[in-house]
């Protein structure tokens, strides 16, 4: 039995799709509300909450792999959790700045998570993604309402990751052996800039889609605002203010693990070009 967690999310929808075409076996979708949950023909719709560990404890009974997403709750509960529920595979998805920019407060938190895993005595992968194509999403109501997109270090390319990429080597690592024990960084195919975002945003729309450099200060008030200090200075550093050559290398690990290319950020605005309309 395999339990993705974060289900109804990018990651997770794309990953029980993929494993219900796969043929993987019984599969297991945790939600906060079941009745809600759109999920394939076969997969099991259990409902938990992270803040409730033991609401998890009847969707971890007969699991064997866990997919999970750090620091949605309290990791190491939910790690004690699997473990007590004789779980033997946990799949996690970390961060690539836990290697990138380990000084940053919210790297420092994953860290601590993939150490809690290490030491828990189940088997581990460890995925370690980039920036997420899917992160274009918190422009969306400024695009449908034809104001300008504002955002701060505008030609600084990142090597953006399309999340069915992170979920396609998720079910590789659930599904092959061989990947136990192995930390994977995932990246896209190549650099996309802010403004290159935008670009291939209006292209799909095939309408102008005008943008605005801002500086670093006023990105940073809008988003602590939302995010707090700490956060927005991460989040700020690892997009522009404090990139490296580690952050920005293309690396080819999904076409390694799954045999398939690297998803372009042009493929993910074509998926998902309604949310811009």
């Amino acid at each position: 039995m395999i339990l993705v967690t974060g289900a109804t999310g990018n990651v997770g929808s794309a990953l029980l799709k993929e494993l219900h075409e796969c043929g993987a076996g019984p599969l297991r979708g945790l939600t906060r509300d079941a009745a809600r949950a759109s999920f394939p023909e076969g997969v099991g719709a259990v409902e938990g909450d992270f803040a409730e560990i033991a609401s998890l404890k009847p969707a971890l009974e007969g699991v064997r792999s866990l997919f999970l997403v750090s620091r949605i709750g309290s990791d190491a509960d939910i790690l004690d959790a699997a473990r007590e529920a004789a779980v033997e595979h946990v799949v996690l998805v970390s961060s690539i700045t836990v290697q990138t920019h380990p000084h940053l407060g919210p790297a420092g938190e994953n860290l601590a998570v993939e150490q809690l895993l290490k030491d828990s005595g189940m088997a581990w992968t460890i995925l370690r993604p980039t920036q997420f194509a899917s992160n274009v999403m918190m422009w969306a109501a400024s695009i449908r309402d034809g104001e300008a997109v504002r955002a701060p270090y505008a030609d600084t390319g990142l090597p953006t990751i399309h999340p069915v990429d992170i979920a396609s080597v998720a079910r590789v690592a659930l599904t092959v052996p061989g990947h136990r024990g192995r930390t994977y960084a995932l990246t896209g195919p190549e650099p996309v800039t802010a403004r290159q975002q935008v670009e291939a945003i209006a292209a799909e729309l095939g309408r102008d889609v005008p943008f605005v450099e801002i500086s670093r200060r006023e990105a940073r008030a809008q988003m602590a605002a939302v995010f707090g200090e700490e956060a927005a200075d991460a989040v700020l550093d690892v997009t522009g203010g404090d990139v490296n050559d580690e952050l920005l290398e293309v690396r080819d690990t999904v076409s390694r693990v799954t045999g398939s290319p690297a998803r372009p950020f042009s493929q993910w605005v074509s998926e998902n070009a309604a949310a811009f309309r």
